[in-house]
This record gives structure tokens, C-alpha cells and sequence, in this order.
């Protein structure tokens, strides 16, 4: 490795540690719902290639709606923190939240597509929805 594939490697691992430790730590729930986001993202891309409907305006405003979901994750923590939480109970529903509307999405996504989602995942995404509104 060179020098700057050196500096690189070491700003890519800076923001990610600083970014994970803001979020409240690098969980599974976070990885879910990063994973979510990010399947969500190309599968949305891929349903519009399909429908011949791409358009970068749409994708540029989802993806800074995904960015929305991380402050909202981010203040979450901070609530969390500020009323002396003793579990991270705000940054768990918003989490759960986040998760199954993103997970939803993908399911409309995959229907587009005409992939079928497995029906335990299905039942999985109702029952982080009905959690994240506080059923």
C-alpha cells in the first residue's frame, strides 16, 4: 500500500468508527437497518430501470431522505442521553421504526421486480412496524 491508499483507508475508518459511535453503536439493529437501506436504494433503482421511470432528481432525494433517517437516529441517541436513559430506549424504536419502513419498501421494491419475499420475513417487517409505532 502506498501512502495515500494508506490516508484513505485511515479517513474511511475514522468516519465510519465516529459515525457508528454517534448512532449509538455498531448493533445488529443498526446493521439491519443500514443493510435495509442500502438494498432498499438498488432494488428502488432497479424497479425504475424495469418500469423505464429512472430519474436522478428522485434518486438524489432518496437518498437524503436516507441521511434524514440517520439525524433522526442521531437525535434519538441524544434524547436518550439527555433524559438519562438507562437503555437506549428512543434509539430502540426508532431503530424499529426506521427498519420496518425500510423493509416494507423493499418488499413493494421486490414486488416491482417480481421476487417474492419469504412470507417469515414478511411477518418479521409487521411485527418491527407494529413495535416501532408502539403497538
Amino acid at each position: 500500500m502506498n501512502i495515500k491508499e494508506v490516508g484513505f483507508s485511515t479517513v474511511i475508518a475514522s468516519a465510519g468508527t465516529i459515525m457508528s459511535a454517534c448512532l449509538g453503536g455498531w448493533d445488529i439493529a443498526l446493521r439491519v437497518l443500514i443493510a435495509l437501506m442500502v438494498v432498499d436504494y438498488i432494488t428502488g433503482f432497479l424497479g425504475a430501470v424495469k418500469n423505464k421511470t429512472v430519474n436522478s432528481d428522485v434518486m438524489w432525494w432518496g437518498g437524503l431522505r436516507k441521511g434524514a433517517i440517520l439525524a433522526v437516529l442521531l437525535i434519538a441517541v441524544l434524547l436518550d442521553e439527555m433524559v438519562g436513559n438507562a437503555e437506549p430506549i428512543l434509539r430502540t424504536l426508532a431503530l424499529y421504526f426506521y427498519a420496518a419502513r425500510e423493509g416494507i419498501s423493499v418488499t413493494e421494491n421486490l414486488g416491482i421486480l417480481g421476487v417474492p419475499l419469504p412470507p417469515g420475513i414478511s411477518r418479521v417487517l409487521t411485527q418491527l412496524q407494529e413495535k416501532g409505532e408502539g403497538k
